[in-house]
């Protein structure tokens, strides 16, 4: 794909020196680096190449080739690498949520839609942007694909079996309700990032969470049952 923004759109930094043996590593982090930052900068993976993304490290692009073999594979490290940030802020929302599982429920889903919101260009890569190759006519494969998220995805699993191992949701089908659930808070951060403006209800959240992973009956994120009981 060539780069066809302004020059100054990917400038350079300083010419890189070179590794010393043992360093290659070094220089493939350097690389997913500087496609992260051309995608925060540019809002678009399209200002994603192989020349855009050697001018930003100070190398020559053949130099990537060792490293990585066409520029969907750099798109793949690039997000792999936000899953696993993700992942990571999911699980400690989790842990900071306290005990009661129904909270730690909440506190992955609202971690989730914080990570949407704070990182929308970068958000929008990871669930099938315009880097999504064809398969065989890229170095990315079909199982490459299909494994990505998975660590995220399990957290929500989690979550939601301990809520029903708690007698606090009746699910059924823990994969598939965890499935649903999480295509309940993809539709609103994506409606979110694009609408720009909609009277959202405040508790819009809570009543997704709620429904799609068959809470029973009780207090939301951060409500004590006192309160809730004058609902009744």
């Amino acid at each position: 794909m060539e780069d066809t923004r302004p020059a100054d759109s990917a400038a350079p930094k300083r010419a890189r020196a070179r590794n010393r043996r043992g360093e290659g590593s070094r220089l493939r982090e350097d690389i997913v680096a500087a496609a992260v930052e051309l995608l925060d900068e540019a809002g678009d993976e399209r200002a994603i190449t192989l020349r855009s993304v050697a001018r930003r490290v100070g190398i020559a692009a053949p130099s990537i080739y060792p490293h990585f073999p066409d520029q969907p594979a750099i798109m793949l490290a690039v997000v792999r690498l936000e899953f696993a940030e993700l992942e990571t802020s999911l699980r400690a929302s989790v842990e900071k949520a306290g005990d009661d599982p129904r909270q730690r429920l909440y506190a992955a889903c609202h971690a989730y839609l914080d990570f949407a919101r704070s990182h929308p260009e970068r958000y929008r890569t990871m669930f099938g942007g315009l880097w999504m190759p064809v398969l065989g006519e890229s170095s990315v494969t079909e199982g490459d694909l299909t494994t990505l998220g998975a660590e995220t995805m399990q957290v929500i699993i989690d979550v939601l079996g301990d809520c029903v191992a708690a007698g606090q949701a009746t699910s059924t089908d823990l994969y598939g309700d965890a499935v649903a659930l999480w295509l309940g808070l993809h539709g609103l951060a994506h409606q979110r990032a694009v609408t720009r403006a909609f009277p959202w209800p405040e508790d819009i959240a809570e009543r997704i969470i709620t429904a799609l992973a068959h809470l029973n009956e009780g207090p939301g994120p951060g409500v004590s049952p006192w309160r809730s009981s004058l609902r009744q």
